[in-house]
Protein backbone atom coordinates (compact mmCIF):
# COMPACT_ATOMS: atom_id res chain seq x y z
CA UNK A 1 0.00 0.00 0.00
CA UNK A 2 3.07 2.13 0.60
CA UNK A 3 4.23 1.77 -2.88
CA UNK A 4 0.78 2.41 -4.22
CA UNK A 5 0.50 5.30 -2.30
CA UNK A 6 4.22 7.00 -3.23
CA UNK A 7 3.27 6.55 -6.83
CA UNK A 8 0.35 7.90 -6.66
CA UNK A 9 1.64 11.05 -5.33
CA UNK A 10 4.86 11.17 -7.75
CA UNK A 11 2.57 11.06 -10.33
CA UNK A 12 1.15 13.89 -9.19
CA UNK A 13 4.61 15.96 -7.93
CA UNK A 14 5.69 15.36 -11.95
CA UNK A 15 2.02 16.44 -13.36
CA UNK A 16 3.12 19.82 -11.65
CA UNK A 17 6.57 19.83 -12.78
CA UNK A 18 5.59 18.98 -16.62
CA UNK A 19 2.67 21.89 -15.79
CA UNK A 20 5.50 24.11 -14.93
CA UNK A 21 7.70 23.20 -17.98
CA UNK A 22 4.83 23.68 -20.34
CA UNK A 23 4.21 27.37 -18.79
CA UNK A 24 7.60 28.37 -19.44
CA UNK A 25 7.71 27.26 -22.99
CA UNK A 26 9.50 23.71 -22.59
CA UNK A 27 7.21 22.01 -24.75
CA UNK A 28 9.48 19.25 -25.29
CA UNK A 29 10.70 18.85 -22.10
CA UNK A 30 7.14 18.74 -21.21
CA UNK A 31 6.40 16.24 -23.10
CA UNK A 32 9.20 13.97 -21.87
CA UNK A 33 8.40 14.71 -18.36
CA UNK A 34 4.76 13.34 -19.32
CA UNK A 35 6.11 10.12 -20.72
CA UNK A 36 7.45 9.81 -16.62
CA UNK A 37 3.91 11.01 -15.49
CA UNK A 38 2.69 8.11 -17.35
CA UNK A 39 5.02 5.72 -16.28
CA UNK A 40 4.13 6.47 -12.53
CA UNK A 41 0.58 6.09 -13.36
CA UNK A 42 1.20 2.56 -14.31
CA UNK A 43 3.72 1.74 -11.24
CA UNK A 44 0.22 2.88 -9.48
CA UNK A 45 -2.00 0.74 -11.44
CA UNK A 46 0.34 -2.20 -11.00
CA UNK A 47 0.71 -1.87 -7.11
CA UNK A 48 -3.36 -1.16 -6.93
CA UNK A 49 -3.77 -4.79 -8.78
CA UNK A 50 -1.22 -6.52 -6.27
CA UNK A 51 -3.16 -5.06 -3.01
CA UNK A 52 -6.69 -5.89 -4.85
CA UNK A 53 -5.54 -9.48 -5.95
CA UNK A 54 -4.67 -10.19 -2.54
CA UNK A 55 -7.79 -10.86 -0.96
CA UNK A 56 -11.12 -12.53 -1.94
CA UNK A 57 -12.77 -9.57 0.05
CA UNK A 58 -13.46 -5.57 -1.01
CA UNK A 59 -11.09 -4.03 0.44
CA UNK A 60 -12.93 -0.77 1.51
CA UNK A 61 -10.03 1.47 2.91
CA UNK A 62 -6.36 0.97 3.51
CA UNK A 63 -4.72 3.04 6.20
CA UNK A 64 -1.50 4.72 4.94
CA UNK A 65 0.33 6.83 7.82
CA UNK A 66 3.37 7.75 6.80
CA UNK A 67 5.89 10.10 4.92
CA UNK A 68 6.10 11.36 1.59
CA UNK A 69 8.04 13.83 -0.20
CA UNK A 70 6.46 17.74 -0.77
CA UNK A 71 9.59 19.19 -1.05
CA UNK A 72 8.54 20.90 -4.68
CA UNK A 73 7.84 24.40 -5.15
CA UNK A 74 7.03 26.64 -8.36
CA UNK A 75 10.61 26.57 -9.46
CA UNK A 76 11.14 24.71 -12.91
CA UNK A 77 15.20 23.75 -12.16
CA UNK A 78 14.72 23.22 -8.66
CA UNK A 79 11.76 20.48 -9.00
CA UNK A 80 14.28 18.52 -11.64
CA UNK A 81 16.69 17.94 -9.04
CA UNK A 82 14.11 17.26 -6.28
CA UNK A 83 12.48 14.95 -8.93
CA UNK A 84 16.03 13.39 -9.46
CA UNK A 85 16.26 12.87 -5.47
CA UNK A 86 12.95 11.36 -4.87
CA UNK A 87 13.66 8.90 -7.53
CA UNK A 88 16.86 8.03 -6.03
CA UNK A 89 15.42 7.41 -2.87
CA UNK A 90 12.73 5.40 -4.55
CA UNK A 91 15.28 2.95 -5.81
CA UNK A 92 16.29 2.59 -3.06
CA UNK A 93 13.09 1.60 -0.84
CA UNK A 94 12.46 -1.14 -3.84
CA UNK A 95 15.10 -2.86 -4.01
CA UNK A 96 15.04 -3.06 -0.47
CA UNK A 97 11.25 -4.33 -0.70
CA UNK A 98 12.25 -6.83 -3.42
CA UNK A 99 14.46 -7.97 -1.02
CA UNK A 100 12.35 -8.70 1.78
CA UNK A 101 9.45 -10.05 -0.62
CA UNK A 102 11.81 -12.78 -1.88
CA UNK A 103 12.72 -13.65 1.80
CA UNK A 104 9.40 -13.57 2.35
CA UNK A 105 9.03 -16.34 -0.59
CA UNK A 106 6.85 -13.72 -2.66
CA UNK A 107 8.82 -13.83 -5.43
CA UNK A 108 6.65 -12.05 -8.25
CA UNK A 109 6.07 -9.05 -5.98
CA UNK A 110 9.81 -8.87 -5.17
CA UNK A 111 10.28 -9.23 -9.17
CA UNK A 112 7.79 -6.72 -9.57
CA UNK A 113 9.92 -4.41 -7.10
CA UNK A 114 13.02 -5.13 -8.76
CA UNK A 115 11.64 -4.22 -12.16
CA UNK A 116 9.90 -1.05 -11.19
CA UNK A 117 13.27 0.37 -8.87
CA UNK A 118 15.27 -0.26 -12.36
CA UNK A 119 12.88 1.82 -13.97
CA UNK A 120 12.76 4.52 -11.08
CA UNK A 121 17.00 4.18 -11.75
CA UNK A 122 16.00 5.60 -15.27
CA UNK A 123 13.81 8.38 -14.01
CA UNK A 124 16.32 9.69 -11.67
CA UNK A 125 18.91 9.18 -14.91
CA UNK A 126 16.34 11.31 -16.94
CA UNK A 127 15.94 13.99 -14.36
CA UNK A 128 19.13 14.20 -13.18
CA UNK A 129 20.47 15.05 -17.02
CA UNK A 130 17.55 17.42 -17.65
CA UNK A 131 18.17 18.97 -14.54
CA UNK A 132 21.58 19.75 -15.52
CA UNK A 133 21.12 20.93 -19.27
CA UNK A 134 18.92 23.75 -17.63
CA UNK A 135 20.91 24.46 -15.12
CA UNK A 136 23.94 24.84 -17.30
CA UNK A 137 21.86 25.99 -19.99
CA UNK A 138 22.67 23.43 -22.26
CA UNK A 139 19.02 22.05 -23.25
CA UNK A 140 19.21 22.95 -27.06
CA UNK A 141 22.67 23.75 -26.95
CA UNK A 142 25.44 20.51 -28.43
CA UNK A 143 29.18 20.19 -28.64
CA UNK A 144 28.39 18.08 -31.90
CA UNK A 145 25.99 18.42 -34.59
CA UNK A 146 22.97 16.92 -33.62
CA UNK A 147 19.31 16.09 -35.39
CA UNK A 148 16.99 18.68 -33.62
CA UNK A 149 13.19 17.90 -33.93
CA UNK A 150 10.34 19.90 -33.59
CA UNK A 151 7.75 18.31 -31.59
CA UNK A 152 4.69 20.62 -33.15
CA UNK A 153 5.54 19.75 -36.66
CA UNK A 154 8.24 17.24 -37.47
CA UNK A 155 10.84 19.64 -38.94
CA UNK A 156 14.26 18.17 -38.67
CA UNK A 157 17.58 20.30 -38.67
CA UNK A 158 20.80 19.00 -38.29
CA UNK A 159 23.17 21.75 -35.94
CA UNK A 160 24.64 22.04 -33.00
CA UNK A 161 22.29 24.58 -31.78
CA UNK A 162 18.08 24.16 -32.13
CA UNK A 163 16.54 27.07 -33.84
CA UNK A 164 15.17 30.24 -31.33
CA UNK A 165 11.77 29.48 -33.88
CA UNK A 166 10.82 26.69 -36.12
CA UNK A 167 11.18 27.96 -39.56
CA UNK A 168 8.23 25.85 -40.75
CA UNK A 169 5.48 26.26 -38.38
CA UNK A 170 7.00 28.94 -35.75
CA UNK A 171 7.10 27.39 -32.74
CA UNK A 172 9.41 28.50 -30.23
CA UNK A 173 12.88 26.64 -29.58
CA UNK A 174 10.89 25.14 -26.19
CA UNK A 175 9.15 22.83 -29.08
CA UNK A 176 12.56 21.04 -29.92
CA UNK A 177 14.29 18.32 -28.62
CA UNK A 178 17.46 16.10 -29.59
CA UNK A 179 16.80 13.46 -32.07
CA UNK A 180 20.23 11.53 -32.17
CA UNK A 181 23.68 12.61 -32.86
CA UNK A 182 24.93 12.69 -36.32
CA UNK A 183 27.84 10.88 -37.65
Amino acid sequence: AFAYAGECQARTRYEFIEYGARNEGYKALAELIDKIVYNEFNHARMFYTKIQDASDEIIKNIEICRGYPFKEKWDLIENLKLASEDEKKEVELYTEFSETAKEEGFLEIATLFKNIASIENCHNMRFTELYNQLKNQTIYKRKNVVKWKCSACGFEIENKEAPKTCPVCQEKQGAFMLNFEVK
